[in-house]
Formats: C-alpha cells, structure tokens, sequence
C-alpha cells in the first residue's frame, strides 16, 4: 500500500467519528460534510507522518472548521434547525442511513438548545461531554485556557439543563441574601442593607473596576451600605462560579461581576471584578430573582 493509499485509508477510519463530531457542532449534515471534506483537503496537503496522533489531529482541525463556520454563520440570520437537516425537515426524502445516524447522535430538541450557544459554548461542549476531549485540547482550538474552555462547556451544559439555581442549602441562602442586597441597594433602603451586611464587611474592586471610578477597598456596613444605596441599577442577579452573586453586562457581555462572601447569614466580603482574564475565564450563568 502507498502512501496516498495509506493515508485515504486511516482518514476513511475517521470519517465516520468526524461527521459526528461536525454534524453535532453545526447541526447541519451537508454542512458537516463540507467540514469533514475540508479536514480531508488539509490532512493531504500536511506531513502527516510527523502525526503523532492522527485521530485527534484531526478532531482538533474538524473543529477549528466547525467553529469557522459557526462564526461565518451568526454573521447571518441562522435557519432553522429543519432547514438545516433534510433528516429532521418534514417534507424531505428520508435517507434511513443518515436518519439512524443522526438519531443516534443527536436529536431535534438539543440541536435546538445548542443554536442557543455561542461558537466557543457550542464547540467546548460537543467536544468534552459528548466525545470526552480533554479541556487541554480544547482550549487551542478556541485560543483560550484549559480553565476558560472548562467554564465555557460548564456553561453551556447549564443552558443545555435548563435555567441554573443553586444546590444545598448554603447556596439557597446564600441566593435570597444576595437578592435581598440587591433590592435593598436599588431601592436605597439604607437600614435594609445594613441588615444584610456584617459590621466588618470589606468591599475590593480590581484595577478595571477602579479604572471605571470605583475605590479599591471600602470597610465598614455603613460605609458600603452608602457605597450601594440608590445604585446597582443594571445589575443583574447570576449565578458566579456556582454561587449567587450580581453581574454587570453591557450588550450581553459582563462587565463587572460581583461575587460575595456570605457568613452566619451576613455578608462579610464582596468582590468586584472587571479584569479581562478573569471575565474571560468565569462562570456566570442567569439566575431568577
């Protein structure tokens, strides 16, 4: 066997998983086929003998094709799923071999919640919770971190679950204090939140924060009492790194998150935060009043 012969061969050994994994990513069979087409035209045109591990090559390029291909697409209004997939459409011509690919893959109800999903989100989750990459994978595939790829797939398998709430009863008070916080603080109603603050509490607020014309320490319940009174209009409560907390967000993207230390039912510390990395690597997911 050649080497050409030897390499159709391995990739023909792929074929099969690569569809799935772009088919998953994109919710689209002929769009998956162009992207396991396009991972074919790279692989020819590389040194594939110096490819230690072929199988996960070439996941990792189906996938940095795939988030392309994402990002192309929300350039545009997004078809519907149905559009989309001849299997899934209601007037097209059954294929039973792609059918019982895709139902086994994949069904109607999670393509729908996976349209829902940033590129990052969408390619994080598929790849980790459905084909078990490693975040270390992952991570080069969107330029992030381990840490970051990690927060994305933890949020979109919140949005995949439904509407997050916290577990345990800690989280739960935890959740009306920092609510109760929150209504105190736009409602201006000083004495409510100095029933919500521990005497000793300490504000702090990144250098991004302070940039934004905020002190970077605050002592004191009635010294962050006032600090907040009348304020926290366009903040927003969310769950921070499984935690209530508060973000603020500005054309959808956080800002500023607030994350608080809650104690014998007081809040003893409240950190704000703007940094960049820190924003790009936290898990913020909504949460209902």
């Amino acid at each position: 066997m050649g080497q050409d012969d030897w390499l159709v061969a391995r990739f023909e050994e792929n074929r099969e998983r690569l569809h799935g994994v772009a088919y998953r990513i994109l919710g689209s069979a002929p769009e998956a086929e162009d992207a396991v087409q396009e991972t074919w035209i790279r692989l020819s045109r590389s040194e594939a003998g110096s490819i230690d591990n072929l199988g996960g090559w070439l996941t990792t390029v189906v996938g940095r094709i795939c988030l392309d291909m994402l990002r192309t697409r929300r350039g545009r209004p997004e078809r519907p799923v149905a559009d989309h997939s001849p299997a899934l459409a209601d007037d097209a011509v059954p294929d039973p071999e792609l059918e019982a690919v895709q139902a086994d893959s994949v069904g109607l109800a999670l393509l729908v919640v996976l349209q829902t999903l940033t590129p990052a989100e969408r390619l994080a989750f598929v790849l980790h919770d459905m084909f078990a990459v490693p975040y270390d994978d992952i991570a080069p595939i969107l330029g992030k971190s381990p840490a970051a790829a990690r927060q994305l797939a933890s949020r979109a398998r919140r949005r995949v679950q439904g509407t997050p709430e916290p577990a345990g009863p800690d989280a739960i008070r935890q959740k009306e204090i920092v609510s109760a916080f929150l209504a105190a603080s736009r409602g201006g109603d000083f004495a409510a939140l100095l029933e919500v603050l521990d005497p000793d509490v300490v504000l702090r607020a990144d250098a991004a924060v302070v940039a934004l014309g905020n002190s970077a320490m605050v002592s004191g319940a009635a010294a962050v009492a006032e600090t907040f009174s009348g304020r926290a209009q366009a903040a927003r409560l969310a769950l921070v790194d499984g935690l209530a907390g508060l973000v603020w967000s500005y054309r959808g993207e956080p800002q500023v998150v607030f994350s608080f230390t809650v104690t014998d039912g007081r809040i003893t510390a409240i950190e704000l935060r703007g940094d960049p990395d820190y924003l790009r690597d936290v898990d913020v997911a909504s949460l209902k009043a």
